[in-house]
């Protein structure tokens, strides 16, 4: 049965069809978000969707090579590698020169002013201001001297003075700044590259204040002329940007797949981004269809239109010079518990809604047999995951669920009351809801779907205001404690621990194993720590799932990378390809 199109996406479509002619002689991209986004402060970028926005006008010290695999980091708006201490507390930063914010009203004459080292001190204070409540706090808290205690002493206070000096943050001249660590912590310079630690001006906060979401002024490739919201956001090239050119190195075989043509060139390498906020899939993979978009990542229904049973691409889009891009993804879904409603912190309740999930039948319907029933919350691929572990409660069983319910005082779901999931507002989404509802069904547990835009979800989630969300999470960085951390307790809402779990024994061996640098000891430690999460059930475990991207034969530079905030300043596209390929769409 074919899906029908939602009526505001259908006009979406046309206006994408009318407003937009095929443009051969600049250098634009055009992308896909599934979600309008939250806003574009750094501190609150907890979502990809947010995070990859951000990206494009906010730069952080470091990031990912876009083409090394291992990930390795480099330095971005630092010149270097820090140099660190012997006792391995104390790192010393040195950052590049020249580096200009982007002409805005909010500095002298609208001309943007240089990046100093009092900025990354004032981003980083940023991120522990309890009036801001920053989601991205837990990657510093109990971390840098003194931070927390300048958080305990302004969180009583009416306003928050950021010049006070903090021991932990030292400016030793415009360009150079130390931070001192309270403990060895070896994803610091991991935390350094994700989005909440982007540079921002003191001056757009001060001028904007609450608004400041809506006006980003960063040191990126992009500049966003103007935000409202609507179904398409435009960057334009940021004149000003210093001089950052393409690699000339990457993984082995990338010379051949043309990903390093560009190597050397002045970034970004092109003019101007379009990102189309398009939330359900089908009409997403029309605008594909239509060559309106350059990319688009395969979800749900689309899947099967796409690509045959034997996982290979349909002659039709191998006509039109279309790729195929599939690899497996860092990432966990969930069904997550609020803990803090004491009905979920009945442990063979939860084990039983683990048990009484049919992820067989749900990789089938959702993921085209994709996916990977996840075993846990570390993915396939990270330290702490050993394959031969098999959770016995995300066996599918009825029987065994039922035994188990009744166990935890609800022979048949009696007594218990209906429970309400908050998930996205989109099709596949409910549906997913849905086919949940029926597995519990199955032993008498009731469940209702809760239906929220991307920021009512994000927002619920960080309150607190909810039974149970349905949710994923990707890798921020290579190091499996950025998953392990999803379950610590000090991590609650509005950090990343949105299910509110405490468990005492966990978090003790969590301390221990996250202050440790990478050794069998420490995967040791995360392999106890994923397997007693299973045991204890704090979600209902999902999937790993397998990222299928489809690609334009004139986007060029596009490799799949789990960390992907800071990709697009390397895309190009090749304006002789797509005017030939556009004629066949």
């Amino acid at each position: 049965m074919k899906r029908l199109v939602p009526l505001l996406s259908l006009m979406l479509l046309l206006a994408l069809s009318c407003s937009k002619q095929d443009n051969f002689d600049e250098r634009e991209i055009n992308l896909v978000s599934p979600e309008k986004i939250a806003g574009f402060d750094p501190i609150h970028a907890s979502d990809q969707y947010s995070g990859n926005e951000a990206g494009k006008v906010y730069e952080g010290l470091f990031e990912f090579h876009p083409l090394k695999r291992p990930y390795e980091l480099m330095p971005n708006l630092a010149e270097s590698l820090p140099t660190v201490s012997p006792d391995g507390l104390t790192y010393t930063f040195k950052l590049r020169k020249g580096v200009l914010f982007h002409d805005s009203p909010v500095f002298k004459d609208g001309i943007g002013r240089e990046l100093k080292s009092d900025d990354v001190i004032y981003s980083l204070k940023r991120l522990a201001d309890p009036k801001l409540m920053a989601k991205g706090w837990w990657l510093f808290d109990e971390r840098i001297v003194g931070l927390n205690e300048w958080r305990t002493k302004y969180s009583a206070l009416d306003a928050t003075v950021y010049e006070e000096e903090i021991e932990g943050l030292k400016k030793i001249d415009d360009y150079t700044f130390s931070v001192k660590l309270k403990a060895p912590y070896p994803q610091f310079l991991y935390a350094l590259a994700m989005p909440y630690s982007f540079i921002v001006a003191k001056e757009a906060v001060d001028q904007y204040g609450k608004e400041f979401l809506n006006h980003p002024v960063g040191t990126g490739p992009f500049i966003l002329p103007k935000f409202d919201q609507s179904n398409m956001i435009v960057y334009n090239r940021n004149p000003k940007f210093r001089d950052k050119f393409y690699p000339t190195e990457g993984e082995e075989g990338d010379d051949k797949l043309g990903l390093l043509a560009d190597a050397g060139k002045k970034l970004p390498l092109v003019d101007r981004i379009n990102v189309h906020i398009i939330v359900e899939s089908q009409p997403k993979w029309l605008s594909f269809q239509k060559a309106k978009d350059d990319v688009i990542e395969l979800k749900d229904n689309n899947i099967d239109q796409a690509i045959s049973k034997e996982k290979e691409l349909r002659s039709e889009h191998k006509e039109k010079g279309i790729r195929l891009i599939l690899k497996p993804q860092l990432d966990v879904t969930f069904f997550a518990f609020n803990h803090e409603d004491k009905t979920f912190q009945n442990r063979k309740l939860r084990q039983a809604m683990n048990m009484a999930y049919n992820r067989a039948e749900a990789n089938k319907l959702f993921y085209e047999n994709t996916a990977i029933e996840a075993q846990s919350v570390i993915p396939p691929g990270m330290g702490g995951y050993r394959k031969e572990f098999k959770n016995p409660y995300v066996k599918y069983d009825v029987e065994g669920a039922k035994k188990l319910l009744a166990e935890a005082g609800f022979p048949g779901g009696k007594g218990l009351p209906e429970i309400t999931i908050q998930t996205r507002n989109e099709t596949i989404a409910r549906q997913q809801i849905e086919f949940f509802a029926k597995c519990m069904d199955k032993i008498g547990i009731k469940i209702n779907v809760g239906m929220n835009t991307w920021p009512e979800l994000v927002n619920k989630v960080t309150k607190k205001q909810h039974q149970m969300y349905t949710m994923a999470w990707g890798a921020d960085y290579p190091d499996a404690e950025n998953f392990l951390g999803l379950l610590y307790c000090p991590n609650q809402s509005p950090g990343s621990n949105g299910a509110n779990y405490c468990n005492p024994e966990f978090d003790a061996l969590y301390k221990q194993a996250t202050v440790m640098q990478d050794s069998p000891e420490r995967t040791a430690l995360y392999e106890k720590l994923n397997e007693m999460a299973a045991i204890d059930a704090p979600w209902v475990f999902g999937f790993n799932r397998t990222r299928m991207y489809l690609v334009q034969a004139w986007l060029k530079n596009f490799k799949f990378m789990e960390f992907n905030h800071t990709q697009f300043q390397y895309l190009n596209v090749d304006l002789e390809v797509k005017k030939e390929l556009s004629k066949k769409f």
